[in-house]
């Protein structure tokens, strides 16, 4: 098909602020003629279905181009349907391409009159009347509204109420009085994520409030698991939301469900950029770092004027397209003088950053000295460059939900220090002199750091690494992150597979693109070996290990990481050292 990835946007996305519908043109090349067809037909077509005559959206990108148009949110499935007959109909005409479809399961791409028909009759039987009448009443009353295929809420947390979407309630019979919003604050970027949207739950359960996050972990209720696997989407936020228990939610939001969907809630206190690095590339029209700011900055259009968007103000490409934002800036770096700092503190702003080894975090006028960064657990005795710049993004977060100065310090003193705090980053174990960082760097700027602060210890012996890449990694960015490996010179690489992000590859693809980087970047063959399982990977690596050495292991399946890491804390309860065999499995 001359499209792929053919969608429903349920909330604000890279496209408008509401929801509608988008496709990715495949294997054709654009021109304005197309362009100029798929507007008229997609325009035609909302207008004779009765929608708003918003105009469609063109982003045209190196593979080709996304079509969007905002549509009505109960009838979705047939505005995909608008989106593919509008696109056809138009190569159909202009390049008399046989799209091979016909009706009466599609829209007939090459008549007009009996396509309109049978959208006229799709969206018939999808529209849910009842459904933009609450949505109204909802937004009258300034309350967030959740909906899925299944299931519909308004309100959050403590002041939530859900109903099944096929049994929707008239207006007068909604418990209006009893509904409200939560603080919410979204945290995004390519790296640190997790670690920030942890540290913040943690900032906020100490404040002595029920604290809900998601991540890519799972979702938790003041730090227990109610559900694990990758929830940094839109389904973990709304999952967050309808905890009855919940009083504040710290909701990660990653590219791919703002791609997908769009972001979850319309409405929030705060939101974080972490940072933007090369990662998922190919994917969705992205092929650059603008395009990828882009996408994460989509974040800042819940904000209303009394929120705040915490922006990395070491990240040129961040520092570029905030700017152009109409939203309330803080901003945070890893030195306080940064100019942007000086003059948010001029101007009475937030901002966050270190200023002789100390935090400061500056806020309505007042500088709060938040502590000695090397003693911060997170910083790795000052080391870790990019935890740093987590930690102050959690704290001006934290500030912005109105988190008094003295927890979040107190919290900055202490997370960390367990490995329960952060389970899977920068996670550090020591058997004699031999030491273990267990983290989930994926990318190669993630790796490049973490492989920087496990070196970071002078006179260390060999550096042995377990290297693996999620499938839908281009082979580019693949052979990046080996490059960004070849460069700390290791001594051994173990090759994996990731359980359940192959994402099309077969076993050991990944691998073999991994191994010939490796070879081209100067590691030696000899050095170089294949264990596609995690587990398996992590024990052939410490079995390899001698006093001294130091040992990185990037493991990201989420069942791996639990084995690795109960692995090496048997074999520090017993007292294992380097060069003694293992137990067995």
């Amino acid at each position: 098909m001359p499209f792929d990835d053919s969608r429903r946007l349920t909330g604000c996305n890279l496209y408008f602020d509401g929801a509608g519908a988008v496709l990715e043109t495949v294997g054709v090349a654009i021109d304005d003629a197309l362009l100029e067809g798929w507007r008229t037909r997609s325009a035609l077509a909302c207008h004779a279905l009765g929608w708003a005559d918003a105009p469609p959206v063109v982003r045209r990108h190196a593979s080709g181009a996304a079509l969007a148009f905002e549509a009505p949110i109960d009838q979705l499935f047939s505005a995909t349907e608008v989106n593919e007959w509008a696109w056809l109909a138009t190569l159909a005409v202009v390049l008399a391409m046989d799209v091979g479809l016909h009706a009466p399961g599609h829209p007939a791409a090459w008549d007009e009159a009996s396509a309109l028909h049978t959208l006229r009759a799709s969206a018939a039987a999808e529209r849910r009347p009842e459904l933009p009448v609450l949505l109204q009443a909802a937004e009258a009353h300034g309350l967030t509204v959740l909906i899925d295929d299944e299931v519909f809420s308004i309100g959050e947390g403590t002041g939530v109420r859900s109903w099944p979407l096929k049994n929707l309630p008239a207006v007068d019979a909604v418990p209006w009085p009893t509904l409200h919003d939560i603080p919410v604050a979204l945290v995004t970027g390519s790296n640190g994520k997790t670690t920030t949207v942890r540290l913040l739950a943690a900032m906020a359960h100490a404040h002595g409030w029920h604290a809900g996050h998601s991540c890519t972990d799972g979702v938790f209720v003041d730090g227990r698991a109610i559900d694990s696997g990758d929830f940094s989407g839109p389904a973990g936020a709304r999952e967050v939301l309808r905890q009855p228990q919940v009083e504040v939610a710290v909701l990660e939001t990653a590219r791919g469900g703002i791609l997908r969907r769009g972001l979850a809630v319309q409405h929030a206190n705060v939101a974080v950029v972490t940072n933007v690095s090369d990662d998922h590339f190919g994917e969705y029209g992205i092929h650059d770092l603008d395009g990828l700011a882009t996408v994460k900055l989509t974040v800042a259009c819940a904000l209303g004027a009394d929120g705040l968007l915490v922006v990395n103000a070491d990240d040129a490409v961040l520092v570029r397209q905030a700017a152009a934002l109409s939203v309330p800036l803080g901003w945070f770096a890893l030195d306080d003088a940064h100019p942007l700092l000086r003059a948010g503190r001029e101007q009475r702003g937030s901002t966050c950053g270190v200023h002789d080894g100390r935090l400061h975090l500056f806020q309505h006028g007042v500088d709060h000295d938040l502590g000695v960064v090397a003693q911060m657990p997170l910083s790795f005795a000052g080391s870790a460059g990019y935890n740093i710049a987590n930690i102050a993004a959690a704290a001006l977060a934290a500030a912005a939900l109105r988190i008094p100065a003295d927890t979040i310090a107190s919290v900055l003193a202490r997370f960390g220090s367990a490995h329960a705090d952060n389970p899977g980053r920068l996670q550090h174990w020591r058997f004699g002199a031999l030491q273990v960082f267990v983290d989930y760097a994926h990318n190669p700027e993630g790796l490049r750091g973490l492989l920087g602060v496990a070196t970071a210890s002078p006179g260390h012996g060999r550096l042995g690494l377990v290297l693996g890449q999620a499938g839908n990694r281009e082979n580019a960015d693949i052979r990046e992150l080996a490059a960004v490996a070849a460069g700390f010179q290791p001594q051994r690489v173990v090759l994996k597979d990731i359980d359940g992000f192959m994402r099309g590859r077969v076993a050991g693809e990944v691998a073999g693109i991994l191994r010939d980087a490796l070879v081209h970047n100067a590691v030696p063959v000899e050095a170089i070996v294949e264990c596609l399982d995690e587990l398996d990977a992590v024990r052939g690596l410490l079995a390899w290990a001698r006093d001294a050495d130091v040992l990185v292991l990037p493991t990201h399946g989420v069942q791996a990481r639990q084995a690795v890491v109960e692995l090496l804390d048997g074999l520090q309860a017993t007292g294992w050292s380097a060069g003694t065999a293992l137990p067995e499995n």
